[in-house]
């Protein structure tokens, strides 16, 4: 008995092979095409680029955080908090 994955690519090849020498390949190159250009026209990135500046992003969170909670130490030693005339910045 053939396992489901075998049924699934058997029945990819006999489409590719049917579709090979049809009209319908012309037009699956043609659309390939169109939209490569299309995207290539586009300012996109990769999924492993995201996934990169994300942890870098969130190292960078982290980093801003601990130092925020130096400087609060830092002017609680130097005698109480920030001046009045600074903010701070709030999520």
């Amino acid at each position: 008995m053939k396992q489901p994955n075998d049924v699934f690519n058997d029945f990819q090849a006999k489409m590719s092979e049917l579709l090979k020498n049809s009209p319908a390949k012309d037009i699956e190159r043609n659309m390939k095409a169109m939209l490569s250009q299309g995207f290539s026209k586009l300012d996109l990135v990769t999924r492993e680029e995201f996934d990169t500046q994300t942890q870098v992003l969130v190292r960078t969170r982290a980093r801003l955080e601990e130092l925020e909670q130096r400087v609060a130490q830092l002017e609680a030693k130097l005698g109480g908090g920030p001046s009045s005339g600074s903010s701070t910045v709030q999520d």
